[in-house]
């Protein structure tokens, strides 16, 4: 059954929308697992204007599921993933100004670069995945360079979803075809919702993992965090999947 990793930068908005430490990070990453999610994701920015670095290295002792962390690599990024030590590290095409991602990797084009940054996390026993879109082009590029998974960017999927999620979920499996085929784990996230996500992973072979934030962030102001975690669940591995 697919994975749920929660996404707490939005705890982390909130708190620092105001200052001091509520609501707290550390407590929603605990009672996320408590509740059944089965890995805790976060995104530290340069800026720092939600998870802040000193976030991550105190979250880290806390998680008993999966500790994922994403970001730019540069030089502060490399070296926080490096100390902390996550399960997995998400890497992200974003410029330092970005408000969310936008896009993934050209892997053809940051050949060299991708290729030192994943061994380093690699040789360090940490597992790596790559933000990517679905052309499969992008995706050879993922396995060249020696990631571990591809987490595809599902933006496209959401937009195009309420129009015909058939036609919003075809590029996706075939993204998901050539990934098996190249020996590729496969995550996937963004924009992805109680709406859309329990047809996308029905539809969606080998998914080992989605992480979403804003939309169960969004989800629990109304329904609870605990209820929304169950009803996020719900949504994945579902009876026609398993019957796949």
């Amino acid at each position: 059954m697919t994975r749920l990793s929660v996404n707490i930068n939005k705890i982390a908005t909130l708190r620092n929308s105001r200052g001091g430490t509520r609501p707290s990070v550390t407590e929603a990453a605990i009672r996320c697992q408590e509740f059944g999610a089965e890995g805790i994701t976060i995104h530290p920015r340069p800026d720092e204007r939600h998870i802040r670095y000193a976030d991550a290295r105190e979250l880290k002792p806390l998680i008993t599921t999966e500790f994922n962390i994403e970001g730019y690599p540069d030089p502060r990024f490399i070296e926080l993933v490096l100390e902390v030590g996550p399960d997995q590290v998400t890497l992200v095409p974003d410029p330092p100004g970005a408000i969310t991602s936008n896009a993934g990797w050209d892997t053809l084009a940051n050949h060299d670069f991708l290729l030192g940054v994943v061994g380093r996390f690699r040789q360090a026993g940490i597992r790596v995945s790559l933000f990517v879109g679905t052309d499969p082009k992008m995706i050879e590029g993922a396995a060249r360079v020696g990631a571990d998974r591809v987490e595809l960017y599902t933006e496209p999927y959401a937009t195009d979803y309420p129009q015909s999620p058939a036609q919003a979920i075809q590029p996706f499996i075939e993204a998901a075809k050539a990934a098996e085929k190249l020996g590729l784990g496969l995550n996937a996230g963004h924009d992805l919702s109680l709406e859309n996500l329990r047809y996308f992973d029905q539809h969606l072979p080998n998914l080992l993992e989605v992480s979403i934030g804003h939309a169960l962030i969004a989800d629990a102001l109304y329904l609870g965090m605990e209820e929304t975690i169950r009803q996020y669940k719900d949504c994945l591995g579902g009876e026609e999947k398993r019957l796949k």
